[in-house]
C-alpha cells in the first residue's frame, strides 16, 4: 500500500486490522455499547514530563534497535508468553494478528526490537506511511512488567517518527467510559487529537470533547435504531 493512501485512510479514522483497513464508532463489551474515538500525536507538539522522562532513564540500560518487520520464531515465542499474561481478547498468534493466512503484506510495516543483552524483551510493530506512522501491537517479556514497555515503545515509536520527520502517529482508539485504552494518551495528552468521525474533523483531546462526541453518537445510534 502506497504511503500516502495508508496516510489518508488514517487521516479519516481508518485503521489496520490483519491485513484490511476498517473503522468503527462503537464497541460492545459486557452487554453495553461503548463510543470509540480514534487518535492521533501531532509530533511536533509532542513534550514530555516528568513520567516519560523517568520511564526513558529507566529503560536505557536496554538496547534499541528498528528494522524492517519479518516474521520469526523469536517474536512469536515472545508474543505467546505476552499473550498468556493478558487480561483481554487478543490474536492467539502473531501471524494471526498481523498476516490473517497470507504469505505477503500490504503494508511497510517496522518492528522496534528492545533487548535486555541478547534477550528480546519486547517489539512494538508499527506501519510507515509517507507522512504518518500507525503503531499496531506492543509486546513484551511479562517478567519486565515494572518497566512498563508498552508505553516505552509508544515513546520509542515517537522518537522514531520525529527522526523521520514525520507529522502523526497513531496509536488506535481510546473508548469513553472505558479505561483500560486510556494507556493510549500516555505521551503527550496536550498534543493529542480526536477524530469527531461526524464532521470529519480532528479535534484538540480533552475528555469533555471526546464526552461530546461519544453523546452526539449514542443519540444518531438510538435515532437510527427507533426507525428500524
Amino acid at each position: 500500500m502506497p504511503g500516502v493512501v495508508l496516510d489518508y485512510y488514517l487521516s479519516q479514522g481508518y485503521y489496520r486490522m490483519r491485513q484490511d483497513l476498517f473503522t468503527c464508532q462503537f464497541l460492545p463489551h459486557a452487554d453495553q455499547l461503548y463510543t470509540v474515538h480514534w487518535l492521533r500525536l501531532v509530533l511536533r507538539h509532542v513534550q514530555y514530563g516528568s513520567k516519560q522522562r523517568h520511564l526513558l532513564r529507566l529503560n536505557a540500560p536496554f538496547t534499541v534497535t528498528v528494522q524492517p518487520f519479518r516474521l520469526t520464531a523469536e517474536y512469536e515465542a515472545l508474543y505467546n508468553l505476552y499473550h498468556q499474561s493478558i487480561t483481554f481478547d487478543a490474536s492467539p498468534t502473531l501471524e494471526e494478528l498481523l498476516l490473517d493466512d497470507t504469505s505477503h503484506s500490504l503494508f511497510k510495516t517496522e518492528v522496534i526490537e528492545v533487548r535486555d543483552g541478547d534477550v528480546l524483551i519486547a517489539a512494538g510493530i508499527f506501519d510507515q506511511g509517507t507522512d504518518s506512522i500507525a503503531g499496531i501491537v506492543n509486546f513484551y517479556h511479562p517478567a519486565y512488567r515494572k518497566h512498563s514497555l508498552g508505553k516505552y515503545l509508544m515513546l520509542l515509536k515517537i522518537a522514531h517518527a520525529s527522526q523521520q520527520q514525520k507529522t502523526y502517529y497513531y496509536p488506535g482508539y481510546l473508548v469513553h467510559g472505558y479505561p483500560k485504552f486510556d494507556y493510549k494518551l500516555f505521551a503527550c495528552p496536550a498534543a493529542t487529537e480526536v477524530f469527531d468521525c461526524r464532521n470529519g474533523r480532528w479535534q484538540p483531546f480533552s475528555w469533555e470533547e471526546v464526552a461530546r462526541q461519544s453523546a452526539a453518537l449514542q443519540v444518531d445510534w438510538q435515532s437510527e435504531h427507533d426507525n428500524d
